[in-house]
């Protein structure tokens, strides 16, 4: 924690090319802090909950195809819900979504936890999915507001790094208590993870909103503006070939993460003899390499600019998915799922930071929210799309649809999108990186 709490401190605010004023290493410390810990907590819950999630839901007697849409209600809470958020984080402030949002998914997986019949369980995920888009749309513009052009990438990373280091312990965890103590225990879990959340970030996330803008944002939609503005911005955002270039690129990336990664690939190993314990050991793998490779991406993606890494990446991704059909033993398909993590690794944070860049200063909550809506997007489309295509043709054809659309994000950010990393910055952070 010491490494980590020392980084905002090390590098120092100056000004990009919007001319942000520097804000006080201690906040940005202090921030930095408290959203790293309350994202950590958040999936870490998120995590135990997983493996019982479907075995919990067939307690109740229902089909499979209801099974699902446990995950699908979620998503679809989600979608709904991060243009609201986006909006409520330039009207009333960021903290308010931190603490809100998590509060609501603490108490909508308690609900879960003592759900008496499948209807209520799947109103209380709807309502888990309204919290975490209140949260994770919070947290990223709060993030925004204490980054700077030139140290954005690696700001992103590390909060990142928090979301993946709970990501990859909560499943085992999640198994364990689900196993000896029933189906139930992880949801009260999750609930006491997502109030300790709360709690944290109530005492130790400060309000971002006017850090840089004063006592009303410059330029943006304001605190009294009316509906009307903020369909204007939208279609402004919508408008803006940067911002639908980096949008896409989101939404493929969620597409992959929920489609072809939680849906198909499973399916395609076992389809191919790899084992469910195999599997298992394949997806700790990815996680190891995005949880390891993170903060590199962060820090090449501040000092070479966001398109070095979006567009590379993009790429390697979809040379990572069109090996997959072709792996028929398990040491080419624990490489193919090696070269995935490293890809998906390094387009993990630019994407966001590129955002909180092209977004006008007291607009990044609703830029951001729309940002968000178009990865939530993939994650409720790609099962969907990709499942249809691994059933109407067959498995290879899911992966190479799922590259393909790689390679046309990759392609359309690297035509459509101006680099928001200026060479004089990009020297800046080379020295500063060296003299640290």
């Amino acid at each position: 924690m010491a490494r980590v709490a020392s980084l905002p401190d090390r590098v120092e605010a100056c000004e990009s090319e919007k001319n942000e004023p520097a804000i006080s290493p201690s906040i940005r410390k202090r921030t930095l802090i408290g959203l790293m810990g309350q994202v950590f907590l958040s999936v870490l819950g998120v995590g135990i909950v997983g493996p019982v999630l479907p075995l919990y839901a067939q307690s109740f007697g229902v089909s499979a195809a209801m099974v699902g849409s446990l995950i699908t209600v979620f998503g679809l809470a989600r979608l709904l819900s991060n243009l609201p958020a986006g909006r409520l984080a330039d009207r009333l402030g960021r903290k308010p979504l931190l603490v809100g949002g998590m509060g609501i998914v603490s108490v909508s997986a308690l609900l879960s936890g003592l759900a008496p019949t499948f209807a209520p369980l799947l109103a209380f995920r709807f309502l888990q999915g309204v919290g975490s888009a209140m949260q994770t749309t919070g947290a990223m513009v709060a993030l925004s507001d204490i980054s700077t052009t030139e140290d954005r990438g690696r700001i992103m990373s590390l909060y990142m790094g928090s979301l993946l280091l709970g990501a990859s312990l909560g499943p085992s965890i999640g198994g364990f208590v689900g196993h000896n103590w029933g189906f139930r225990a992880p949801f009260f879990a999750y609930s006491g993870l997502a109030c300790l959340g709360t709690i944290w970030a109530f005492f130790l996330a400060p309000e971002t909103l006017r850090l840089r803008t004063g006592s009303q944002a410059r330029g943006g939609v304001g605190l009294n503006a009316g509906f009307g503005a903020t369909l204007a911005l939208l279609g402004k955002l919508l408008r803006d070939g940067r911002f639908v270039a980096v949008s896409f690129v989101s939404l493929v990336i969620f597409m992959a993460r929920a489609g072809s990664r939680a849906t198909v690939l499973p399916l395609f190993a076992h389809s191919i003899g790899i084992n469910t314990a195999q599997i298992g050991i394949v997806l700790t793998i990815m996680a190891a390499i995005n949880l390891v490779a993170v903060g590199a991406a962060g820090v090449l993606a501040d000092r070479y600019g966001r398109k070095a890494v979006i567009v590379p990446s993009a790429m390697l991704s979809a040379v990572a998915l069109v090996v997959f059909p072709m792996s028929y033993n398990y040491g080419t398909f624990i490489a193919a799922a090696a070269l995935w993590g490293l890809g998906t690794a390094f387009v993990g944070p630019a994407p966001a930071a590129y955002v909180a860049d092209i977004a006008p200063e007291g607009q990044r909550g609703t830029a951001m929210g729309l940002f968000k809506t178009f990865g939530d997007l993939g994650v409720t489309l790609g099962p969907l799309m990709l499942g249809w295509l691994s059933d109407a043709m067959s498995y290879a054809a899911a992966f190479r649809t799922n590259a393909l659309l790689f390679a046309v994000a990759g392609v359309m950010f690297a035509v459509l999108a101006r680099e928001t990393i200026q060479r004089g910055a990009r020297q800046s952070v080379t020295q500063r990186t060296e003299n640290t």
